[in-house]
């Protein structure tokens, strides 16, 4: 019979321990991961349910819509970095090794992405039995998220906080391993190539083919797309971390 361990590191402790343990090393910055994402979280409902609310006392009867929600989604690219930034060389004097930094570390992005997403979806679901929060006004339960339920909204609000955690994670390597230099050719790179692919899409004039490819998608389908784009750009990361000094 064979028995399949985990491997052990240099102080005798299993890996998946070890993984575990660079969770609670970067769960000790509660500023970063829990305190900034909730205060921007509570601040954005109340400076929208204000803005909706100045502008339903002025008079307009019409839906609204606000984009407010996108706020602590888009600090994960904050936390990102600085999951990198601030730990890496204090894990790497606690010997812990590359692999275990890195899985540790998408765990802790994992469970924070969870959490988010759950109270996303928490208020969704209060926006929506209240009609916009009484006031018709949505930023939580959009409707081309929520077309497919209440689980497809879950994992789109789940997988675009792992996918801007991961970019950021990403950007954070390049800089560490290349310099601002290589950071800034890698960011040109990349806006050349969306440059270069809507100029294909134009000159094709294949707007309208496009435009119902995404449709089509769904929010499901959105979700897959997006978190293939995490695994890229973690596998990169992760391949750039194998060689980073602290």
């Amino acid at each position: 019979m064979t028995t399949i361990t985990q491997p052990v590191g240099s102080d005798g402790t299993r890996s998946g321990s070890r993984i575990l343990k660079v969770v609670r090393m970067q769960l000790v910055n509660k500023m970063t991961y829990i305190w900034i994402p909730l205060i921007i979280f509570v601040s954005m409902v109340v400076i929208t349910l204000a803005i909706f609310g100045i502008v339903r006392s002025a008079g307009g009867d019409v839906a609204m819509y606000g984009g407010g929600a996108q706020a602590p989604l888009w600090y994960f690219a904050v936390v990102g970095i600085q999951a990198l930034t601030l730990t890496f060389p204090f894990a790497q004097a606690m010997s812990v090794t590359r692999r275990e930094f890195f899985f540790g570390t998408l765990l802790t992005a994992a469970i924070t992405s969870a959490i988010l997403a759950a109270m996303f979806v928490i208020f969704g679901t209060i926006e929506t039995a209240t009609h916009g929060w009484g006031m018709d006004g949505w930023f939580f339960a959009l409707p081309w998220i929520w077309a497919s339920g209440v689980g497809a909204a879950a994992l789109f609000y789940f997988v675009t906080a792992m996918l801007i955690f991961v970019a950021g994670f990403f950007g954070a390597t390049v800089y560490k391993r290349f310099g601002s230099l290589g950071l800034t050719v890698t960011l040109v790179g990349l806006a050349v190539l969306l440059v270069a692919a809507l100029w294909i899409v134009g000159r094709l004039n294949a707007w309208a083919p496009v435009f119902t490819w995404l449709a089509g998608l769904g929010t499901v389908g959105l979700s897959l797309w997006m978190l293939v784009l995490t695994v890229v750009l973690g596998a990169g990361a992760y391949g750039m971390l194998r060689r980073l000094v602290p």
